[in-house]
């Protein structure tokens, strides 16, 4: 996979497609699990769902809470903070250690 937990990515797809604040940066979230076998990802206020949850002790509380849903990797794209956008990556070989690094500008990931 080319995303892995606590990466800064930009969606690609859907309603958070592209979006930008006030000041016409591009908003960017954090991945928060990664599941390379199902080819999906978890990012940080994306994909709400509603999940109902029981009680499991005595004096717990249940109720329905909010939680982020997985969607799959390929709808996401590093971000780098050089080019300001989601960016492919490639990977280097630095002393011995295999780097990230944007494939437009060449700064690590």
């Amino acid at each position: 996979m080319h995303i892995k937990t606590g990466d800064t990515v930009v969606l690609l797809t859907g309603k958070y497609e592209d979006k930008y604040d006030k000041n016409g940066k591009i908003i960017t979230h954090k991945v928060i699990a990664v599941s390379p076998k199902e080819g999906k990802a978890i990012v940080e206020g994306v994909n709400m769902i509603h999940k109902h949850v029981k009680p499991r002790r005595q004096g717990e509380t249940g109720g329905i809470i909010d939680a982020e849903g997985a969607i799959y990797a390929s709808k996401v794209a590093l971000y780098c903070p050089k080019c300001d956008k989601g960016v492919r990556a490639k990977t280097q070989i630095v002393d011995g250690k295999k780097i990230r690094v944007c494939a437009k500008c060449g700064k690590e990931l």
